[in-house]
C-alpha cells in the first residue's frame, strides 16, 4: 500500500506510532525482560502480555475482515530449518544486545544512546545476510491465513473479549472516579505489561488499517534490500515511534542521558547485526513476528518466536552458570 505523507490517514498513523513508542517505553516492553522474568522469578506475566498483544492484533484483523475493511495482508512463509536458525539468531542477538527490538526502543526512550546502534546493526545484518549465508529468501505460502479464513465466526468472540476487558478495567475496586483513575494512570512511571501491550496491539491495528502492515525493523530490512517504495513515509513513522518513546521516558522522569561506553556500543552493534541476520532468514524481527505473523497464525512465526525465547533462556542460564551474565540491566 502506498502511503500518502501528510494525508489525514498518515497523520493519524504517525500519532499511533508515537503512542506505540510511548507504551513500549512506559511498559519496558521487551522479550528479553519477559524471558528473564520466567528464568529468575518463575512467572510468565510479561510473556503472556506479549502474547496478548498478538491476540489484540488478531482480533482487530478478524473484525476488520468481517467488516470488509482489511487491506492486503503480508504473506506467510514456509517452515524450514532456517526458521529455527533465524529464531535462534534473534535470541542470541537480543541477549547480547540486552534487549530485543522492542526493548531497544524502550532503552532509547530512557536516554541510553548506545541503543541507537541496535537499529544500525540490524540494518548492517540485513545488508550482509545473503553474503554470509548464501541462501535464498524464504518461500512464500499461497494459502490464506487461517485466522482470516475463520474471521466470520471469530469476530463475535473477540468483541465479547474486548468488552470484558474494558468492563474489567472499569470495575470499581475503590471510590476513585474514572477521571481520577485516568490521571493516575498517566502519572504512573511504569505501566503494567498488560496495559502497555494492549495499547501496542490496538495502535498497530489502527496503523495497519490506515497505512498497511508496518514495523520499524521492516523499514531497515527494506532499505538493506534496496526496496525504496514508500520508505520515506515509513521512516517518518519510525521517527514518530522513537519520539513517542523519548516522550514516555521524559514524562515519567526516567530519561537520563547516558554516555555511550565502548563495551555497550559493541554489544548493541553486534546484537543488532545478529538480529538482522535472523530477521531475513525468517523473515521478520520479533516485532513483526508478534504483531503480524503470530496474529495471522502462521506456523513459522510461532516457531521462530518460541525458538527465540528458548535461546534467550538458555543464554541467560549459561551466563549465570559462568557468573558473567551479559543481560545485566535488562529493560
Amino acid at each position: 500500500m502506498q502511503i500518502a505523507v501528510f494525508s489525514l490517514a498518515f497523520l493519524v498513523a504517525a500519532l499511533c506510532a508515537g503512542v506505540m513508542g510511548y507504551a513500549i517505553q512506559r511498559g519496558a516492553t521487551c522479550t528479553v525482560a519477559a524471558v528473564d522474568e520466567v528464568v529468575t522469578q518463575r512467572t510468565v506475566r510479561r510473556l503472556l502480555s506479549l502474547l496478548e498483544a498478538a491476540l489484540w492484533v488478531a482480533g482487530g484483523l478478524v473484525v476488520a475482515e468481517a467488516l470488509d475493511m482489511l487491506p492486503k495482508m503480508p504473506a506467510g512463509y514456509a517452515v524450514s530449518s532456517w526458521t529455527v536458525i533465524g529464531g535462534a539468531l534473534l535470541g542470541i542477538g537480543a541477549y547480547i544486545n540486552g534487549a530485543c527490538v522492542f526493548g531497544a526502543i524502550a532503552r532509547f526512550g530512557s536516554g541510553e544512546w548506545a541503543y541507537l546502534l541496535t537499529p544500525l546493526g540490524f540494518y548492517l545484518g540485513c545488508l550482509s545476510v545473503a553474503a554470509v549465508f548464501g541462501m535464498p529468501m524464504p518461500r512464500k505460502l499461497d494459502d490464506t491465513s487461517p485466522i482470516l479464513q475463520a474471521s466470520a465466526w471469530l469476530a463475535l468472540p473477540f468483541v465479547a473479549f474486548a468488552l470484558w476487558r474494558v468492563a474489567r478495567s472499569l470495575r470499581k475496586d475503590d471510590r476513585a472516579s474514572l477521571r481520577a483513575r485516568w490521571h493516575r494512570a498517566l502519572a504512573e512511571r511504569i505501566w503494567s505489561p498488560h496495559a502497555a501491550t494492549t495499547v501496542i496491539g490496538v495502535t498497530f491495528v489502527v496503523m495497519l488499517l490506515l497505512v498497511g502492515g508496518w514495523a520499524y525493523t521492516d523499514v531497515l530490512a527494506e532499505l538493506a534490500r534496496g526496496m525504496t517504495a514508500g520508505v520515506g513515509a515509513r521512516t517518518v513513522l519510525a521517527l514518530a515511534l522513537l519520539a513517542g518513546a523519548a516522550l514516555g521516558g521524559w514524562t515519567a522522569g526516567r530519561f537520563r542521558s547516558t554516555r555511550i561506553g565502548a563495551t555497550q556500543a559493541l554489544r548493541c552493534l553486534v546484537g543488532g547485526i545478529l538480529m538482522g541476520y535472523g530477521s531475513l532468514l525468517l523473515p521478520g524481527g520479533n516485532d513483526g513476528l508478534i504483531l503480524v505473523g503470530m496474529p495471522l497464525a502462521w506456523p513459522y512465526a510461532w516457531l521462530a518466536f518460541a525458538t527465540m525465547c528458548v535461546t534467550i533462556a538458555l543464554a541467560q542460564l549459561a551466563g549465570r552458570a559462568f557468573a558473567q551474565p551479559l543481560d545485566k540491566g535488562v529493560a
